[in-house]
């Protein structure tokens, strides 16, 4: 391999500007990188120009409109049979990564295309996949046993409801949670830190979870005897968490495909129907823009709709 080029450079230092000045997480950072080497590997093969993107000039807009072809092109990962292409909002993260880079460049005095020359594909409304109260309600109520298993699967199900956590947050627990108090706080996404709240239920399921406990990890969820692959408890990943929730929605009778952060979908609707402001939602979902929380009040519109149709006068 020869001399980085000057963009190679570059995108090394935007890189560690993301990881060190940015405060992004290391996953973050790693899809950046990721979407940019795609971006310059495009470049190569497929540019009308010289081809190669050896400098930021190189980036031109007739460039990044080829690239969005290309990506538009593409089927999906792991959906080639089907024909599926890169969902719009996959190809959005390819643009963004682009546009993150050349903001930063022309922050550095470095000519190069301005960012917002790069328009992002049109995403139509997130459309949320809900489960109905009485669904959820099957789904907490279906880890039944008494043995450490159903008590740690109650546990997660349980917590998971009560404060919305993410999956990471849930992973990244241990087991000297203060459970007399009835909230705690956990640092999210960007490394930002907000309180959450745990229900009687969640709390209860959760000493009589750590009643049971022998093993010696720090984590709060482990795996159980017939789930150890090696000789130490470990943590349990986002994969377990996962599998978890989907095994006892097959329980529950639920066909829908439900996962932990359909979950968290539950807590910020059920909020939100019960008359929460949004503000307070926002803060308790850890969402740093409220946009994103915006998308659960469509689901409390779809509400509304119910009760015009049951309420509205027939005459």
């Amino acid at each position: 391999m020869g001399m980085a080029t000057e963009i190679e450079k570059l995108k090394r230092e935007f890189l560690e500007y993301l990881e060190i000045e940015k405060g992004s997480s290391l996953k973050t950072v790693e899809n950046y990188d990721r979407y940019l080497i795609r971006f310059l590997e495009f470049a190569k093969t497929h540019s009308t120009g010289s081809g190669q993107v050896k400098n930021p000039e190189d980036i031109t807009d007739s460039l990044v409109r080829e690239f969005r072809l290309y990506l538009n092109r593409q089927s999906a990962g792991n959906n080639r049979a089907t024909g599926q292409t890169l969902s719009k909002k996959t190809q959005n993260y390819y643009l963004i990564a682009i546009r993150m880079f050349l903001k930063h460049l022309t922050k550095k005095g470095i000519k190069s295309m301005p960012a917002d020359q790069i328009e992002l594909a049109k995403v139509s409304e997130r459309s949320l996949d809900l489960i109905t109260s009485a669904e959820l309600s099957r789904l907490l109520e279906a880890p039944k046993g008494t043995d450490i298993k159903s008590l740690r699967d109650k546990a997660i199900l349980e917590l998971l409801f009560s404060t919305g956590l993410r999956v990471s947050e849930l992973c990244s627990l241990t087991n000297d949670l203060d459970l007399k108090a009835d909230e705690f706080s956990i640092r999210g996404k960007g490394g930002k830190v907000r309180v959450v709240f745990m229900s009687e239920e969640a709390r209860n399921a959760i000493k009589k979870y750590l009643a049971l406990r022998k093993d010696m990890s720090d984590a709060l969820f482990v795996q159980v005897d017939n789930e150890i692959l090696k000789k130490e408890v470990g943590p349990l990943t986002r994969r377990s968490i996962e599998r978890i929730v989907k095994q006892y929605a097959i329980k529950a009778g639920i066909s829908k495909k439900v996962t932990p952060h359909i979950i968290r979908h539950c807590f910020a609707t059920d909020l939100l129907s019960n008359g929460a402001d949004i503000r307070s939602v926002q803060m308790m979902l850890g969402h740093a823009n409220i946009a994103t929380t915006q998308i659960y009040t469509h689901v409390t519109d779809k509400q509304l709709l119910d009760v015009h149709k049951k309420f509205h006068s027939k005459k």
